[in-house]
Protein backbone atom coordinates (compact mmCIF):
# COMPACT_ATOMS: atom_id res chain seq x y z
CA UNK A 1 0.00 0.00 0.00
CA UNK A 2 1.17 3.56 -0.65
CA UNK A 3 3.00 5.34 2.17
CA UNK A 4 1.77 8.96 2.39
CA UNK A 5 4.05 10.21 5.17
CA UNK A 6 6.41 12.31 3.01
CA UNK A 7 3.55 13.47 0.81
CA UNK A 8 1.79 14.86 3.89
CA UNK A 9 5.01 16.36 5.28
CA UNK A 10 5.50 18.22 1.98
CA UNK A 11 2.03 19.75 2.31
CA UNK A 12 1.30 22.88 4.35
CA UNK A 13 -1.66 25.26 4.58
CA UNK A 14 -0.98 26.64 1.07
CA UNK A 15 -0.45 23.41 -0.84
CA UNK A 16 2.39 21.07 -1.71
CA UNK A 17 5.93 22.44 -1.67
CA UNK A 18 8.07 21.97 -4.75
CA UNK A 19 11.38 20.64 -3.41
CA UNK A 20 12.91 18.77 -0.51
CA UNK A 21 16.49 18.77 0.76
CA UNK A 22 16.89 15.03 1.11
CA UNK A 23 13.89 14.14 3.31
CA UNK A 24 13.28 17.65 4.67
CA UNK A 25 10.71 19.84 2.85
CA UNK A 26 12.19 23.14 1.61
CA UNK A 27 9.77 26.02 2.24
CA UNK A 28 11.97 28.33 0.13
CA UNK A 29 11.30 26.25 -2.98
CA UNK A 30 7.77 27.59 -3.37
CA UNK A 31 4.79 25.90 -4.95
CA UNK A 32 3.90 25.00 -8.53
CA UNK A 33 0.66 24.47 -10.39
CA UNK A 34 1.71 21.12 -11.84
CA UNK A 35 2.81 19.68 -8.48
CA UNK A 36 -0.45 20.69 -6.83
CA UNK A 37 -2.40 19.32 -9.80
CA UNK A 38 -0.70 15.94 -9.39
CA UNK A 39 -1.22 16.18 -5.62
CA UNK A 40 -4.93 16.67 -6.26
CA UNK A 41 -4.96 13.47 -8.34
CA UNK A 42 -3.32 11.56 -5.49
CA UNK A 43 -5.77 12.94 -2.91
CA UNK A 44 -8.78 12.04 -5.06
CA UNK A 45 -7.83 8.36 -4.83
CA UNK A 46 -6.49 8.17 -1.27
CA UNK A 47 -9.87 7.50 0.30
CA UNK A 48 -12.64 9.32 2.15
CA UNK A 49 -10.29 10.72 4.82
CA UNK A 50 -8.35 12.64 2.16
CA UNK A 51 -11.07 15.26 1.57
CA UNK A 52 -9.19 18.07 3.43
CA UNK A 53 -6.14 17.50 1.22
CA UNK A 54 -8.12 17.31 -2.01
CA UNK A 55 -9.83 20.55 -0.96
CA UNK A 56 -6.48 22.21 -0.24
CA UNK A 57 -4.93 21.27 -3.58
CA UNK A 58 -8.02 22.30 -5.54
CA UNK A 59 -8.04 25.59 -3.65
CA UNK A 60 -4.45 26.10 -4.77
CA UNK A 61 -5.51 25.62 -8.38
CA UNK A 62 -8.38 28.06 -7.86
CA UNK A 63 -6.15 30.75 -6.36
CA UNK A 64 -3.59 30.29 -9.14
CA UNK A 65 -6.19 30.91 -11.84
CA UNK A 66 -6.27 34.50 -13.13
CA UNK A 67 -9.55 36.36 -13.79
CA UNK A 68 -9.22 35.63 -17.52
CA UNK A 69 -9.07 31.87 -16.86
CA UNK A 70 -5.34 31.39 -17.48
CA UNK A 71 -3.15 29.87 -14.78
CA UNK A 72 0.02 30.97 -12.99
CA UNK A 73 2.52 28.19 -12.33
CA UNK A 74 4.97 29.31 -9.63
CA UNK A 75 4.18 30.85 -6.23
CA UNK A 76 6.85 32.11 -3.83
CA UNK A 77 6.42 34.39 -0.82
CA UNK A 78 2.78 34.94 -1.72
CA UNK A 79 3.61 36.21 -5.22
CA UNK A 80 3.16 34.53 -8.58
CA UNK A 81 6.22 34.73 -10.83
CA UNK A 82 5.08 34.71 -14.46
CA UNK A 83 8.40 33.76 -16.06
CA UNK A 84 7.87 30.17 -14.86
CA UNK A 85 4.45 29.81 -16.51
CA UNK A 86 4.14 26.91 -18.93
CA UNK A 87 1.50 25.30 -21.12
CA UNK A 88 2.48 21.88 -19.76
CA UNK A 89 1.60 22.85 -16.19
CA UNK A 90 -1.78 24.14 -17.38
CA UNK A 91 -2.38 20.87 -19.20
CA UNK A 92 -1.74 18.97 -15.98
CA UNK A 93 -4.12 21.29 -14.12
CA UNK A 94 -6.81 20.58 -16.72
CA UNK A 95 -6.27 16.84 -16.37
CA UNK A 96 -6.49 17.02 -12.56
CA UNK A 97 -9.61 19.21 -12.59
CA UNK A 98 -11.19 16.83 -15.10
CA UNK A 99 -10.59 13.93 -12.71
CA UNK A 100 -12.10 15.99 -9.90
CA UNK A 101 -15.32 16.52 -11.91
CA UNK A 102 -15.98 12.81 -11.26
CA UNK A 103 -15.30 13.11 -7.53
CA UNK A 104 -17.86 11.82 -5.02
CA UNK A 105 -17.41 15.14 -3.19
CA UNK A 106 -19.98 17.40 -4.91
CA UNK A 107 -18.36 20.68 -3.88
CA UNK A 108 -15.02 19.62 -5.37
CA UNK A 109 -16.67 18.44 -8.58
CA UNK A 110 -18.53 21.74 -8.93
CA UNK A 111 -15.45 23.88 -8.30
CA UNK A 112 -13.31 21.82 -10.68
CA UNK A 113 -15.97 22.19 -13.37
CA UNK A 114 -15.96 25.96 -12.83
CA UNK A 115 -12.17 26.16 -13.17
CA UNK A 116 -12.32 24.16 -16.40
CA UNK A 117 -15.06 26.35 -17.82
CA UNK A 118 -12.87 29.40 -17.19
CA UNK A 119 -9.88 27.89 -18.98
CA UNK A 120 -11.35 25.93 -21.90
CA UNK A 121 -11.41 28.91 -24.32
CA UNK A 122 -7.61 29.03 -24.10
CA UNK A 123 -6.75 25.41 -24.85
CA UNK A 124 -7.31 25.82 -28.60
CA UNK A 125 -4.17 27.95 -28.68
CA UNK A 126 -1.80 25.43 -27.08
CA UNK A 127 1.34 24.69 -29.08
CA UNK A 128 3.12 22.32 -26.67
CA UNK A 129 2.44 18.68 -27.67
CA UNK A 130 2.45 17.60 -24.02
CA UNK A 131 0.05 20.34 -22.97
CA UNK A 132 -2.26 19.24 -25.78
CA UNK A 133 -1.93 15.63 -24.67
CA UNK A 134 -2.66 16.29 -20.98
CA UNK A 135 -5.65 18.37 -22.03
CA UNK A 136 -6.96 15.62 -24.29
CA UNK A 137 -6.78 13.05 -21.50
CA UNK A 138 -8.77 15.44 -19.31
CA UNK A 139 -11.35 16.19 -22.00
CA UNK A 140 -11.88 12.51 -22.72
CA UNK A 141 -12.10 11.32 -19.12
CA UNK A 142 -13.87 14.09 -17.20
CA UNK A 143 -17.41 15.45 -17.04
CA UNK A 144 -16.73 18.52 -19.10
CA UNK A 145 -18.70 21.75 -18.60
CA UNK A 146 -19.62 22.14 -22.27
CA UNK A 147 -21.98 20.63 -24.82
CA UNK A 148 -21.16 17.31 -26.45
CA UNK A 149 -20.79 19.13 -29.77
CA UNK A 150 -18.25 21.59 -28.37
CA UNK A 151 -16.39 18.79 -26.61
CA UNK A 152 -16.05 16.71 -29.75
CA UNK A 153 -14.99 19.74 -31.79
CA UNK A 154 -12.28 20.58 -29.27
CA UNK A 155 -11.09 16.97 -29.03
CA UNK A 156 -10.96 16.74 -32.83
CA UNK A 157 -8.98 19.96 -33.15
CA UNK A 158 -6.42 19.01 -30.50
CA UNK A 159 -6.05 15.39 -31.62
CA UNK A 160 -5.58 16.55 -35.21
CA UNK A 161 -2.67 18.65 -33.96
CA UNK A 162 -0.93 15.56 -32.55
CA UNK A 163 -1.78 13.51 -35.63
CA UNK A 164 -0.33 16.24 -37.83
CA UNK A 165 2.90 16.32 -35.85
CA UNK A 166 3.18 12.55 -36.11
CA UNK A 167 2.63 12.44 -39.86
CA UNK A 168 5.16 15.21 -40.39
CA UNK A 169 7.91 13.50 -38.37
CA UNK A 170 7.27 9.76 -38.77
CA UNK A 171 9.54 7.56 -40.86
CA UNK A 172 10.05 3.82 -41.12
CA UNK A 173 12.58 3.83 -38.28
CA UNK A 174 11.27 6.79 -36.24
CA UNK A 175 7.62 6.48 -35.24
CA UNK A 176 7.24 9.56 -33.13
CA UNK A 177 5.74 13.07 -32.94
CA UNK A 178 9.01 15.00 -32.69
CA UNK A 179 12.63 14.57 -33.73
CA UNK A 180 13.60 13.86 -30.12
CA UNK A 181 12.41 12.06 -27.01
CA UNK A 182 12.51 14.03 -23.79
CA UNK A 183 10.36 13.73 -20.64
CA UNK A 184 6.91 12.18 -20.10
CA UNK A 185 6.96 10.94 -23.68
CA UNK A 186 4.23 8.38 -23.11
CA UNK A 187 1.55 11.03 -22.53
CA UNK A 188 1.41 11.54 -26.32
CA UNK A 189 0.21 8.03 -27.28
CA UNK A 190 -1.76 7.95 -24.01
CA UNK A 191 -3.76 10.95 -25.21
CA UNK A 192 -4.58 9.39 -28.57
CA UNK A 193 -5.73 6.16 -26.92
CA UNK A 194 -8.01 8.34 -24.77
CA UNK A 195 -9.39 10.03 -27.88
CA UNK A 196 -10.21 6.65 -29.38
CA UNK A 197 -11.99 5.62 -26.18
CA UNK A 198 -14.18 8.73 -26.50
CA UNK A 199 -14.99 8.91 -30.20
CA UNK A 200 -13.72 5.71 -31.85
CA UNK A 201 -11.24 7.51 -34.12
CA UNK A 202 -9.28 4.56 -35.58
CA UNK A 203 -6.59 6.85 -36.97
CA UNK A 204 -5.80 7.95 -33.41
CA UNK A 205 -5.81 4.33 -32.26
CA UNK A 206 -3.36 3.29 -34.98
CA UNK A 207 -0.94 6.12 -34.21
CA UNK A 208 -1.24 5.55 -30.46
CA UNK A 209 -0.43 1.86 -30.83
CA UNK A 210 2.41 2.42 -33.28
CA UNK A 211 4.07 5.23 -31.33
CA UNK A 212 3.77 3.50 -27.94
CA UNK A 213 5.25 0.32 -29.42
CA UNK A 214 8.15 2.38 -30.77
CA UNK A 215 8.69 4.05 -27.38
CA UNK A 216 8.47 0.76 -25.46
CA UNK A 217 10.99 -0.80 -27.84
CA UNK A 218 13.47 1.86 -26.76
CA UNK A 219 12.67 1.98 -23.05
CA UNK A 220 12.46 -1.78 -22.37
CA UNK A 221 15.12 -3.14 -24.71
CA UNK A 222 17.13 -4.44 -21.72
CA UNK A 223 14.21 -6.19 -20.07
CA UNK A 224 13.59 -3.41 -17.55
CA UNK A 225 12.59 0.22 -17.79
CA UNK A 226 15.60 2.28 -18.86
CA UNK A 227 14.37 5.88 -18.82
CA UNK A 228 15.82 8.40 -21.28
CA UNK A 229 18.26 10.58 -19.37
CA UNK A 230 17.79 14.34 -19.21
CA UNK A 231 21.47 15.04 -19.97
CA UNK A 232 20.86 15.92 -23.59
CA UNK A 233 17.76 13.74 -24.16
CA UNK A 234 17.52 11.37 -27.14
CA UNK A 235 17.69 13.02 -30.54
CA UNK A 236 16.89 11.26 -33.77
CA UNK A 237 20.07 9.69 -35.10
CA UNK A 238 21.90 10.34 -31.83
CA UNK A 239 22.84 8.25 -28.83
CA UNK A 240 20.59 7.39 -25.91
CA UNK A 241 21.65 9.16 -22.67
CA UNK A 242 21.33 6.96 -19.58
CA UNK A 243 21.24 9.70 -16.94
CA UNK A 244 19.65 11.36 -15.12
CA UNK A 245 16.53 9.19 -15.04
CA UNK A 246 13.50 10.86 -13.46
CA UNK A 247 10.62 9.16 -11.62
CA UNK A 248 7.92 11.07 -13.48
CA UNK A 249 8.72 9.06 -16.61
CA UNK A 250 8.01 5.73 -14.93
CA UNK A 251 4.55 6.96 -14.00
CA UNK A 252 3.96 8.27 -17.51
CA UNK A 253 4.71 4.94 -19.20
CA UNK A 254 2.72 2.93 -16.63
CA UNK A 255 -0.42 4.99 -17.21
CA UNK A 256 -0.02 4.97 -20.99
CA UNK A 257 0.31 1.20 -21.03
CA UNK A 258 -2.75 0.79 -18.86
CA UNK A 259 -4.73 3.03 -21.24
CA UNK A 260 -3.42 0.93 -24.14
CA UNK A 261 -4.64 -2.23 -22.43
CA UNK A 262 -8.05 -0.67 -21.87
CA UNK A 263 -8.40 0.00 -25.59
CA UNK A 264 -6.61 -2.97 -27.15
CA UNK A 265 -7.06 -5.68 -24.53
CA UNK A 266 -3.47 -6.90 -24.94
CA UNK A 267 -2.15 -8.17 -21.60
CA UNK A 268 1.44 -7.41 -22.60
CA UNK A 269 0.65 -3.80 -21.76
CA UNK A 270 -0.25 -4.74 -18.19
CA UNK A 271 3.08 -6.55 -17.87
CA UNK A 272 4.94 -3.48 -19.19
CA UNK A 273 3.07 -1.16 -16.82
CA UNK A 274 4.10 -3.43 -13.95
CA UNK A 275 7.74 -3.30 -15.11
CA UNK A 276 7.53 0.50 -15.03
CA UNK A 277 6.25 0.28 -11.46
CA UNK A 278 9.13 -2.01 -10.50
CA UNK A 279 11.62 0.65 -11.70
CA UNK A 280 10.97 2.57 -8.46
CA UNK A 281 11.96 -0.37 -6.31
CA UNK A 282 15.16 -1.46 -7.97
CA UNK A 283 14.35 -3.05 -11.33
CA UNK A 284 16.45 -0.46 -13.14
CA UNK A 285 19.91 0.22 -14.58
CA UNK A 286 21.58 0.41 -11.14
CA UNK A 287 19.50 -2.18 -9.32
CA UNK A 288 18.76 0.48 -6.70
CA UNK A 289 15.46 1.36 -5.07
CA UNK A 290 14.36 4.99 -5.26
CA UNK A 291 11.87 4.55 -2.43
CA UNK A 292 12.70 5.82 1.04
CA UNK A 293 10.93 3.13 3.01
CA UNK A 294 11.10 5.14 6.24
CA UNK A 295 9.03 8.09 5.05
CA UNK A 296 7.47 6.98 1.76
CA UNK A 297 9.49 9.53 -0.20
CA UNK A 298 10.96 8.96 -3.62
CA UNK A 299 14.45 10.02 -4.60
CA UNK A 300 14.56 12.63 -7.34
CA UNK A 301 16.57 10.69 -9.90
CA UNK A 302 18.87 7.87 -10.82
CA UNK A 303 22.18 9.49 -11.72
CA UNK A 304 25.51 8.16 -12.89
CA UNK A 305 26.73 7.56 -9.33
CA UNK A 306 23.53 6.16 -7.83
CA UNK A 307 20.54 8.17 -6.64
CA UNK A 308 19.84 11.85 -6.02
CA UNK A 309 18.85 11.78 -2.35
CA UNK A 310 16.56 14.81 -2.55
CA UNK A 311 12.87 13.85 -2.43
CA UNK A 312 10.85 16.55 -4.15
CA UNK A 313 7.15 16.74 -4.92
CA UNK A 314 7.31 15.50 -8.52
CA UNK A 315 9.14 12.32 -7.51
CA UNK A 316 6.91 11.29 -4.60
CA UNK A 317 3.74 12.16 -6.52
CA UNK A 318 4.87 10.04 -9.46
CA UNK A 319 5.56 7.12 -7.13
CA UNK A 320 2.21 7.44 -5.36
CA UNK A 321 0.20 7.73 -8.56
CA UNK A 322 1.88 4.62 -9.94
CA UNK A 323 1.35 2.76 -6.65
CA UNK A 324 -2.33 3.74 -6.75
CA UNK A 325 -2.65 2.48 -10.31
CA UNK A 326 -0.96 -0.85 -9.67
CA UNK A 327 -2.63 -1.64 -6.33
CA UNK A 328 -6.05 -0.97 -7.83
CA UNK A 329 -7.14 2.25 -6.14
CA UNK A 330 -7.19 3.99 -9.52
CA UNK A 331 -7.83 0.90 -11.61
CA UNK A 332 -9.80 -1.82 -9.86
CA UNK A 333 -8.96 -4.24 -12.68
CA UNK A 334 -5.17 -4.05 -12.67
CA UNK A 335 -4.31 -6.82 -10.22
CA UNK A 336 -7.03 -9.10 -11.60
CA UNK A 337 -5.63 -8.77 -15.11
CA UNK A 338 -2.01 -9.19 -13.96
CA UNK A 339 -2.75 -12.38 -12.05
CA UNK A 340 -5.04 -13.96 -14.63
Amino acid sequence: MPNYKHFLEMTDEVGMLQFSRQGKPDPRSGYTLDDNARALLVALFMGEDAYPYARRFLNYLALAQRPDGTWSNFLLDGKYISRFDSEDSIGRAIMACSAATRSNWPDLAAQASHLLLNNLPWVRFFSSPRAIAYTLVGLCKGKMPCTDKNLHELVTQLSNSLVGLYKKTRSRDWMWFEDYLTYCNAILPHALFSVYSLNGDKKCLKIAHESLSFLNGILFSKGYLNIIGNQGWYHRGGSLPSFDQQPVDAASIAFACWEAYQNLGKRDYVYIADLAHQWYRGHNIHGLSLVNEANGGCYDALNRDGVNLNQGAEAVLSLLLTDLLIDGSISQEFNAVKSS
